[in-house]
Formats: structure tokens, C-alpha cells, sequence
């Protein structure tokens, strides 16, 4: 990556700039200010095309992280570059006098962090893209994990809902079985109750044809 690659980086509270840093002229920083101005309060990434540059920006909690880079560096290498500004600037002035400071009157403190961090990331944007791509695969590999997680947990509720399912069928055979017991001993006591009648009945018939053949017996002699 050439050395004007990264063209121009500020950081800004609000809509203040407190400090910048450029090693080129032109007309960049204007409209970096004017992209400032319509650059939305939410915490976010933002890019912004013109003339063959891109106007990168880091929103985090009021502070907004610009860097201008030429069309040829890809978001990834500035955002990056911007992420270790932001590091840089949190560490020197988390809630110390950046909350207070007047534009430009970090300049002289931090602008050679700026300049250093530019260089830094020129001189290491190789290294710097291979481990965006590892993280990138790692990422990617632990999204697919979660997935897998997230499908063994739905997995593991289905088979809960089975297993339930399995122990209310269990629980409505052992009430079958039961009733279906009950059922067939109150048949076989209805059963039984006929037999018996019938068999009375058959008794009963027997003991009137013998007492009628014993009283015709008995009324011959």
C-alpha cells in the first residue's frame, strides 16, 4: 500500500474536530467536515464516495473517527487504521479534557499518533489484511458452531416434547390397560351372574320334574 493511500484522519466531539493530521493539500478536509455535519449520532461505521476516495467514519459514544483513504484500500484497512485511533484516544483522554477541548486544541498532543498509527498501518496493511481474513474464517467458523449449537438445542427440545409425548402414551396405555382390566372382570362377574341364574334355573326345573315324577310315584302305589 503506497504511502498516499491514507490521506487525511481527525478526531471530532460532535461536530468539533480536536485534532488532525494530513501530509497532502486539498479539499478533502472540507468535505470531510461537511460529511461530519450530516453524519448520524448513532454509534456505527459509515462511508461516504467522492472523487475517487472513501470517507470513512467510527461514531462511538459522541466522538467520531474520520479517516480519508483512496478508493484502492479496502473499507476493512481503514476501519482498522480508525479502531486503533479510537484505542489511542481513549486511552490518552478517556474522560480527561477531550470532553471540554476547543477545536483543534489537540493538535499538537495527538496529531503525531495520528501520523504514526497512518504509517503503521501503510507500512503493515498485508499483515494487517491476512489477520482480518483469519478473523474473518474464525468468525465465520463460530457462527457455524452457534448454528450447530442452536439446531442440537432445538433438537434436544423436540426430543423433550417426545419424550413427553411418550410418557403421556405410556400413562393413557397403563389407564387402557387398567380400564380394560375393569371392564373385563365386571364382564366376567356379568358373566358369571348368568351362568349362575341359568344355572339355578336348570336346578330348579330338575327339582320340579323330579318332585312331580316322586309325587306321581308315590300316588300310583
Amino acid at each position: 500500500m503506497g504511502q498516499e493511500s491514507l490521506i487525511y484522519s481527525f478526531v471530532a466531539r460532535g461536530t468539533v474536530v480536536l485534532a488532525e493530521f494530513t501530509e497532502f493539500t486539498g479539499n478533502f478536509p472540507a468535505i470531510a467536515a461537511q460529511c461530519l455535519q450530516r453524519l448520524p449520532s448513532s454509534n456505527n461505521k459509515f462511508t461516504y464516495n467522492c472523487d475517487h476516495h472513501t470517507f470513512n467514519f467510527l461514531v462511538e459514544d459522541g466522538y467520531a473517527y474520520c479517516v480519508v483513504a483512496k478508493e484502492s484500500v479496502g473499507k476493512h484497512i481503514s476501519f482498522t487504521f480508525l479502531d486503533r485511533i479510537k484505542t489511542d484516544f481513549k486511552k490518552r483522554y478517556g474522560g480527561g479534557k477531550a470532553s471540554t477541548a476547543v477545536a483543534k486544541s489537540l493538535n499538537k498532543e495527538f496529531g503525531p499518533l495520528i501520523k504514526e498509527q497512518m504509517q503503521y498501518t501503510i507500512d503493515h496493511a498485508d499483515e494487517i489484511d491476512k489477520l482480518l481474513k483469519v478473523k474473518a474464517q474464525v468468525s465465520q467458523v463460530k457462527s457455524i458452531m452457534l448454528e450447530n449449537i442452536d439446531k442440537a438445542v432445538d433438537r434436544g427440545e423436540n426430543l423433550t416434547i417426545l419424550t413427553n409425548k411418550a410418557e403421556e402414551l405410556r400413562d393413557s396405555a397403563k389407564e387402557f390397560q387398567k380400564t380394560g382390566t375393569q371392564v373385563r372382570r365386571k364382564m366376567w362377574y356379568q358373566n358369571m351372574k348368568i351362568k349362575l341364574v341359568v344355572l339355578g334355573i336348570v336346578l330348579l326345573l330338575v327339582l320340579i320334574i323330579w318332585v312331580s315324577i316322586c309325587h306321581g310315584f308315590d300316588c300310583t302305589n
